[in-house]
Parts: structure tokens; C-alpha cells; sequence
């Protein structure tokens, strides 16, 4: 079993030649086995959240730890998070002209490997026939450019795929609900369930509770004015879906606005 600790992380953005503080002492604890959701309004330091435990330079660590299996990982690379077993689903996959998936895929994979071990070739062609079958993709799909010309949704069921196929102890997915229909919603989340097990953990970030019908999760998290202010269990979601967050301010007693402004 392996264990994501955040511990009371505060983390700040530069807004014209200002810092600006986001997360205010966000503290989390995942195992594998689980799957978290995290939810809240817009402009709470969810996104930001994903992007510091992946390392996004643009997010600069004000204090606190992010620690992988007790290893603190803050001075740590995005390409050295990885290789230890982090992986994030973004909002806005990068479209990369020149890179097929195929390509990427293995080197994804080899990149967790031993130089002296890459993945043999049948193995990996094995695994890919085996997770485009579970999401519905084509053969073609590989051998295209990374995310060129992709709809949003193809871009979705890519980052599922490349979950899939590198098996990472933890993945973070970051609004992979956005812009998708409700079939292609429940084939990446036919994806996500085929991972779940004691070796891989789900961290969720959502605004909705559609996601969850299909990947239920073992916590929920309330995100509000950068910190964690409530964790329960799926039931959570629903009363947030019903009431909305003003109800849990008010009863929390935070003085928070409720706003549209994403500054994630």
C-alpha cells in the first residue's frame, strides 16, 4: 500500500508582479485502494491543487509537504513525480504535432522502468490492444499525434488511456467530466473503475455529482477559500448537489464569497 500525504500546504500565483495566495494550509491524506473526490466553487484552489502535487512551476510552494510513500516530493521535477508513480489527467490535454500516442505511450512506460528492462514490444501491444478495447478506441487512435485534431472528448479517453497503460500508484483527474456527453462520460469512467484495486488511487476534482454516479467515491472533500473546510463520504455529494455550497458556508461560519471568477 502506498500513501499521498499533503500536509498544511499553502501555495500562492504571481497576478501582476503579485503573489497571491490560493492555497491556504490544505492538508489530505490518500491510499491506494481509495477514491477521493474533491469539490467546491470556482476559484477554491482545486486546480491548483492538482497542478502543485504535480509540480507546475507556475505554483509556487509557500510552506508545507507533499510526500509519496513518506518521500517529500516539493523539490522534486514534474518528470520525477511521475517516474514515482504520480499522474494527472488535465483539463486541457496538449495537443504535441510529431509525437503518435504510440510513441509516447511507451516511452511513458519505460521512463518507470529500468534502462536495462524497457517494455518488450509484444507486451505493450498486448496491454494497448487491451485498453483501447475498454475504451472504445480505435487501433488508429495510436498511431495518430498526441492529442492533434482530437475532440474534446477523444482528448478525454487519451488521458484515460495513457492512465491505463502507465499504471501510476496515484492519479489526480482534473475535471475529466468537463464537455462530455453522457457516453463518453461513462466510458472514461469505465476506464477509471478498471484501475481501481490496492495498488492505485483516485484523486477526483469535480463540480459535479454526475461524475460520481459512475465513479463513486470513498470520501468527499469541500474545498472553499483554499482549504479543506468538510470531508464525508459519497452521501456528501449528494447534499451538495441538492443544496449547493451557501448552505455549508453559512453552517461552517466562513465568510467566503461564492463566486465565478476561476482563478484556477
Amino acid at each position: 500500500m502506498s500513501t499521498l500525504t499533503i500536509k498544511d500546504l499553502k501555495v500562492s500565483v504571481t497576478e501582476n508582479e503579485q503573489e497571491r495566495l490560493i492555497l491556504k494550509g490544505v492538508n489530505l491524506t490518500l491510499k491506494t485502494g481509495e477514491t477521493h473526490a474533491i469539490m467546491g466553487p470556482n476559484g477554491t484552489g482545486k486546480s491548483t491543487l492538482s497542478e502543485t502535487i504535480m509540480g507546475n512551476p507556475a505554483y509556487h510552494i509557500v510552506s508545507g509537504q507533499i510526500l509519496l510513500d513518506g518521500d517529500d516530493l516539493v523539490q522534486r521535477t514534474v518528470d520525477e513525480r511521475a517516474r514515482a508513480g504520480l499522474f494527472l489527467a488535465m483539463q486541457y490535454p496538449a495537443e504535441i504535432k510529431g509525437v503518435t500516442n504510440i510513441e509516447f505511450l511507451r516511452a511513458a512506460i519505460n521512463a518507470r522502468r529500468s534502462k536495462d528492462d524497457p517494455i518488450a514490444v509484444t507486451d505493450f501491444l498486448a496491454r494497448l490492444d487491451d485498453k483501447l478495447a475498454v475504451l472504445n478506441m480505435s487501433d488508429a487512435m495510436a498511431e495518430r499525434y498526441l492529442n492533434e485534431g482530437f475532440s474534446g472528448g477523444e482528448k478525454k479517453r487519451n488521458e484515460i488511456l495513457q492512465l491505463l497503460m502507465i499504471q501510476p500508484k496515484f492519479a489526480i483527474l482534473d475535471e475529466i467530466d468537463s464537455g462530455l456527453d453522457i457516453d463518453a462520460l461513462q466510458v472514461v469512467a469505465k476506464g477509471v473503475n478498471s484501475m481501481k484495486g490496492p495498488d492505485f488511487g483516485t484523486l477526483m476534482i469535480t463540480h459535479y455529482q454526475r461524475l460520481l454516479n459512475y465513479i463513486v467515491p470513498d470520501f468527499v472533500h469541500v474545498m472553499m477559500d483554499g482549504r479543506i473546510v468538510k470531508t464525508g463520504d459519497a452521501q456528501l455529494a449528494h447534499t451538495l448537489e441538492a443544496e449547493g455550497y451557501a448552505g455549508l458556508r453559512d453552517e461552517l461560519g466562513l465568510d467566503v464569497p461564492l463566486t465565478d471568477d476561476d482563478v484556477e
